[in-house]
């Protein structure tokens, strides 16, 4: 039988994801889509999605976020060979910046005039003078995040 998956009938991501709407699928298993951006920024842009509807990283189970990062390494190395590029770009939005509504990583080829740019905004809020500030907030809380024990099925 079959793994059962919370879906979203609503969400193209959700739809695409598990052969609902047409794409360009490089790669399926039960866990995990892959398949050609419609809107690439170079040839090979590729999103990996969830089958099962997520919006955001912190949502995936471990068996979904561990199938995701070690697709994003084998695309990577796939892409590398296809198109010699400059550098690959793996690139994940949360949030209201998340354009699909449906947790998605973006594993592209990168150029280095593809006009593509990480453009650092000016510093407000005087983020860089407030370094030491910040480590000691993530310090009180990291705890109770970043120390728990591997499970037996961590890599």
């Amino acid at each position: 039988m079959g793994r059962r998956y919370r879906l979203n009938k609503n969400c193209l991501g959700c739809r695409l994801a598990n052969g609902l709407e047409a794409a360009h699928m490089v790669y399926e298993d039960e866990v995990i889509a892959c398949f050609l951006d419609i809107a690439p920024l170079n040839e090979g842009h590729l999103l990996l999605l969830p089958k099962e509807h997520h919006l955001d990283l912190d949502e995936l189970d471990e068996r979904t976020a561990m199938a995701i990062m070690r697709m994003s390494a084998a695309l990577s190395k796939m892409l590398k060979e296809l198109y010699r590029p400059d550098g690959i770009t793996i690139l994940q939005n949360g949030g209201k910046f998340n354009d699909l509504g449906h947790y998605h990583m973006h594993v592209f080829p990168r150029y280095e005039d593809d006009g593509f740019a990480w453009v650092e905004p000016a510093d407000r809020n005087n983020n860089r003078g407030r370094l030491e500030e910040t480590k000691a907030a993530i310090d009180g809380i990291s705890k109770r995040y970043l120390h728990k024990p591997m499970g037996e099925n961590d890599v």
